[in-house]
């Protein structure tokens, strides 16, 4: 992926795409994300996510951030039961917002083979980390498997839940598939 490329596909990134090319390229090589049909889907991903690379932390006031804090969604995401903080903490970071205690745990140990993320959350917010654990999540969710098939609504459920801003998903799909030549 040329920074050319990655301009096309993200014009609003402005100087941000220059800050992200090497480590996106670093991790579509280290997890797999090697073909035009993968990198197409899995850029229009993380553009939609990271409002083409403007965002690398969940935005959200500590009253919308307490819903990770305490009940049924905090106990999915693996935070604890008190109202403690880790709403706030656990938030969503990276370029695929990993969100909760127990999705910064299993990035932290295929990242780095210890629990660091545990301790230093915002590490996913620098453009290294952001990037390497929205690959990690790509390639531990089957999505490279999904954008072989084209199958890219059921990519959006597996990283958003459900189908939020697929507009916007699909537009940047379509702009990185005529990016990439990808048919």
């Amino acid at each position: 992926m040329t920074l050319d490329q990655f301009q096309q596909m993200f014009p609003n990134a402005r100087s941000q795409a220059g800050i992200f090319i090497s480590a996106i390229n670093s991790a579509m090589l280290n997890w797999d994300i090697n073909t035009p049909k993968r990198i197409a889907a899995f850029l229009a991903q993380i553009g939609h996510e990271s409002a083409e690379l403007r965002y690398v932390r969940e935005l959200g006031s500590d009253q919308y951030l307490s819903k990770y804090d305490t009940g049924n969604l905090a106990a999915r995401l693996g935070n604890t039961p008190e109202a403690d903080g880790d709403g706030q903490r656990y938030r969503g970071r990276g370029l695929i917002q990993i969100t909760g205690r127990r999705n910064y745990l299993a990035c932290s140990q295929a990242l780095f083979g210890d629990d660091r993320l545990l301790r230093q959350p915002h590490l996913l917010e620098q453009p290294q980390w952001a990037c390497e654990s929205a690959a990690w999540f790509w390639q531990s969710n089957g999505l490279n498997e999904l954008a072989d098939k084209n199958q890219f609504t059921t990519i959006t459920r597996r990283i958003n839940g459900g189908l939020n801003g697929l507009e916007d998903r699909l537009q940047l799909w379509a702009r990185a598939k005529a990016v990439l030549c990808v048919s």
